[in-house]
This record gives structure tokens, sequence and C-alpha cells, in this order.
């Protein structure tokens, strides 16, 4: 049986913390369609080729062509993806970075949207210029050269929101945001609502995303759900179970099977479970109290 897909990725990382980019080819069975297991990104497709990729949602509406997708896209495995003779440049991008990216906030990503309907008349200029690259290095240093160029143009999150996003990352979903609050100096409800704003999901939900993606890697990797439930946070075998049932519509088990979990670590090595290069690069977070305080002298 052919593969999925075929994929690519780039020979090195991208200069920009928070930005993983891979490429895809449909390797000759993409058509059939695969679920859609969300992850703590925000999902960015790049189209070029001369088939479109289809996401279809629970309500069976189909969106063809580039697409974006807020944080947790597929939540109780509703959404899929088939496609034939599909060529794109996928693109993971913290939610730290998406409004700056994409010009809009990331709460205003419900669901899956045509790029179209956030980049307008620019959205066609890229799949031309991809288009007529002949190789993936050119390709992946020119959605480099745009991602750059977009960042550069606008004003990024807050430091407190940052703090606690990353924080989330390195803890593993398993911080309270209570605990968040009180490291940031803020309100429970004030860092709920500017967080909600600016990543596009509340902090307990980020964490709880985050909690599910890092235990459904351990699971594709072989581990025995009981010990991922003991050491990932969750109150017995059960909860996981209930959690991977909640976020991707079927059982530990058979998530661990899942065609669109088997690319991860071709697509994105080092990657996969760890919700972008900005969970590998803040491995010791610093606090934005000092931050703050620091910049301001």
């Amino acid at each position: 049986m052919k593969p999925v897909w075929d994929v690519v990725s780039p020979a090195r990382p991208t200069g920009l913390p928070g930005v993983v980019l891979a490429g895809f080819r449909d390797g000759g069975a993409a058509s059939v369609g695969q679920r859609v297991i969300p992850h703590p990104s925000v999902m960015l497709a790049l189209d070029f080729g001369p088939g479109s990729p289809v996401v279809t949602d629970a309500a069976g509406h189909e969106l063809r062509g580039s697409v974006v997708a807020g944080p947790g896209l597929g939540f109780g495995g509703s959404v899929w993806v088939r496609g034939a003779g599909v060529e794109c440049v996928q693109v993971r991008l913290s939610p730290l970075l998406a409004g700056a990216v994409l010009g809009v906030p990331a709460v205003e990503l419900d669901g899956v949207v045509a790029l179209e309907d956030v980049w307008g008349r620019e959205t066609a200029r890229i799949r031309e210029r991809l288009a007529e690259t002949s190789s993936w290095a050119e390709r992946f240093a020119l959605a480099e050269t745009l991602l750059e160029r977009r960042c550069a143009e606008r004003v990024l999150v807050d430091p407190e929101v940052a703090w606690a996003w990353r924080r989330i990352l390195v803890g593993g979903g398993r911080l309270r945001v209570e605990t968040l609050a009180d490291e940031v100096g803020w309100s429970r409800k004030r860092l709920w609502s500017r967080f909600r704003a600016q990543v596009g999901l509340p902090p307990k939900r980020a964490a709880q995303l985050v909690r599910f993606d890092r235990a459904v890697h351990r699971l594709v990797a072989g581990e025995v759900a009981a010990r991922v439930a003991a050491e990932g946070g969750y109150a017995d075998q059960s909860h996981l179970h209930r959690d991977v049932a909640a976020f991707a519509g079927t059982t530990p088990t058979a998530v661990a099977r899942e065609p669109w979990l088997a690319v991860d670590d071709v697509a994105w090595p080092g990657e996969g479970g760890t919700g972008g290069q900005d969970a590998a690069r803040t491995s010791t977070p610093v606090s934005p109290k000092v931050s703050l305080q620091v910049s301001a002298r």
C-alpha cells in the first residue's frame, strides 16, 4: 500500500522560534481521507499543487486550497482531510506568533478558515510563487521569508501571556491556572481574558490540549496507556481514556494508529509532541516580572 503522504523536512530549522515547516505531497492514498488530531499550534497550509486539499468539518462543510486553523483543530475527531494531487508547505506556528503572522487575533480562528479570508489576494500570489519554484529548499526559503516579514510588521503578545503559554508547555499541561496567575501577578479572570484573546484558547483548555498532545505521542511511540496516564498528569487510566475520546474521538489504542500522527516524527523531527520550537527553547522561562523590570531600565 502506498503511503498517504510523501513528506519533506527542511535541512535546517527556521530562524523564527515558534515556527516549523514541512512539505507534503500526496503519496497516492490521501484521497481516502484522514482524521485530524488536535495539536497545540496554529496550522497554516500553503497549497500550490495541481490538486487541492479538502478539509471537512463535523457539519459537512468543505474548504479547499490553502487554509489556516487555530490550536486544537479537530476536537472530537470532527475534522477530516483528503485530496489527490496535493502539494503544500505546512507551517506549525506557535500561538504566540499567530496574531503577528496572520494579522488577526488567534481567537478569531474559529476552527478552520480559508487563508484567502485572512490574507486576501496575497494568498493567490503566494500559491503562484510556490508553484514556480523547482525544489523544496526554495519553497521553505520562500515561506520563511514571508513569515519573517509578517512577524516584523506587528506587535506580539503580552509578556505575561507568553510566560503563561511557555510554562504550560514546559510543564506538560499540568499547571493550574491559579498558579500561572500568581506567577505573572494577574488575577485569574484577567489571565483568562488576555490569554484567550491572544492564544485562542482559555489557559485551562490550552493546558489540557498540551497534556493530550504529549500523551498521544507517547502512545504512538509504543508506551502503555497506564504509564502514560501516571506520568502525564492524569488521575488514572480512565481519565486518559476520556481525554483521548474528547479530543480525538477515539480510544488510546486506536489513536496510536492514526495516520495523522504517524508522520509527525518524519515531518516534524523532535517537534511532534512539543507544541513547536518555543517549547524546546524555553525549558527555563524567564519570569515576566523580571523581563518587565529589565526592559524598563
